[in-house]
């Protein structure tokens, strides 16, 4: 740890109303004795807390609905910004006592809405700056935080774990809602997500088949619910926005899936409503969705419609997927569709996901589609190629691979979200 980051922040006067307030009884600019039992307090707070939206986390604190007056606070909360009118309103606005654990309610929801939103636009631009880029420590000095995004030493940040969760979940939604399609991948362990993110991908989601296969066991049948979830489990931590394939939800009761979700860790889920014996009743379906999404209101659900995959009830797609929206689904995938009439039908819905097919993501966009998947099309070329690989090598000739060095750099420790 730099000797500059052991400097005590800069001390802030004390103050009776507004920002002058809160500033002046928040762990963020304190020290010594008053710093130790305000952090105390903060972790306190935090504990047990598994938001996975800024909305949930305002509530999880006890101000529900309070990020109208967060919004106006976060832009002068830094001391040596000059305070507004309207954010002094805002503090006094929220602080029902002046005590100070309301002043950490409020500054742990103006820190998370500052840093989950700066971090989750760098997550949807793929911009490498941290969200946090410097601090400021007494003595005028200027300390780069680019290895310690959420602060480092007695002032790191003891949400750093919840704010990543929420940034992510916000970024892949904000993927959802561009001028061009989100071109996903999906991978089927660790090593095919790190390689697919450090080549440019800034989300990745996991292949049910993939993940079946690769256990030896039947895709769709539901029976590859424990390997599914350790890897979702595994994937969550990365730096980057991962989501999940659960297929239906492998047989649990909706509440099941639903607490299952709200601390599976991933931005986002595919739940479908295929079934081993068919298409579930829509009904049902809209059911497990509602569940899912008010456990987790923050984790993007992708509804996954069957009827083309399957050959069954085509004429259902559009009613099904209005249910499923009027559920809660945030987005909604059609595995199998390909007509341009019904993509341009389906995709006024909500965002729509396809299937990667002979089309590029431009005129796919065009048609209005938000999101283009790979499926287990990659999984499936990857296990091509590896029995191609080895036909050459048999036959005397050595295929192009990654290097032993590159591939060891794609699962080191930097490409987690708690490096450093």
């Amino acid at each position: 740890m730099s000797e500059e980051l052991l400097l005590p922040v800069p001390s802030v006067p004390p103050g009776d109303t507004g920002v002058a307030w809160l500033r002046s009884s928040v762990v963020r600019f304190s020290n010594g004795d008053a710093h130790t039992r305000r952090r105390a307090l903060t972790e306190r707070l935090l504990e047990g807390v598994h938001a996975t939206s800024l909305d949930e986390l305002a509530t999880a604190l006890g101000l529900p609905g309070a990020l109208t007056d967060i919004a106006e606070i976060a832009p002068v909360y830094q001391p040596h910004e000059p305070t507004t009118a309207a954010a002094d309103a805002a503090v006094d606005r929220l602080a029902v006592r002046r005590d100070e654990e309301t002043a950490a309610r409020i500054g742990l929801l103006v820190q998370a809405w500052a840093a989950t939103n700066a971090l989750a636009e760098h997550l949807r631009t793929g911009n490498p700056a941290p969200p946090v880029p410097v601090t400021r420590r007494a003595g005028g000095i200027v300390v780069s935080l680019e290895d310690h995004p959420f602060g480092h030493g007695p002032h790191a940040c003891p949400g750093r774990t919840l704010a990543t969760t929420i940034a992510k979940n916000t970024a892949f939604r904000a993927l959802h809602h561009q001028d061009v399609p989100l071109v996903l991948p999906n991978a089927w362990d660790y090593a095919s997500a790190t390689a697919l993110h450090a080549a440019g991908f800034l989300a990745v989601g996991t292949t049910s088949l993939g993940v079946a296969a690769a256990h030896g066991i039947p895709d769709g049948l539901g029976l590859a619910g424990e390997q599914a979830v350790a890897l979702a489990r595994m994937l969550a931590d990365l730096p980057f926005p991962v989501t999940a394939d659960l297929e239906s939800g492998f047989g649990k009761p909706a509440d099941e899936v639903a607490e299952l979700i709200a601390h599976l860790g991933v931005a986002g889920v595919n739940l479908e409503d295929g079934r081993p014996h068919g298409l579930a009743d829509p009904q049902e379906q809209a059911e497990l969705i509602a569940a899912v999404k008010d456990r987790a209101p923050g984790v993007f659900l992708n509804a996954r419609i069957d009827t083309h995959w399957l050959g069954k009830a085509r004429e259902e797609t559009a009613d099904r997927a209005r249910r499923y929206v009027d559920a809660g689904a945030d987005g909604i995938f059609v595995a199998g569709l390909t007509e341009p009439r019904e993509i341009e039908e389906l995709a006024r819905i909500a965002p729509l996901n396809v299937l990667a097919q002979q089309r590029t993501p431009k005129e796919l966009g065009d048609l209005g589609v938000k999101r283009i998947s790979t499926g287990s099309l990659l999984f499936r070329a990857a296990l091509r190629h590896t029995v191609a690989s080895a036909e050459a090598v048999r036959d005397g000739g050595l295929p192009e691979a990654f290097g032993y060095a590159e591939v060891q750099a794609m699962i080191s420790r930097g490409t987690r979200s708690d490096a450093g």
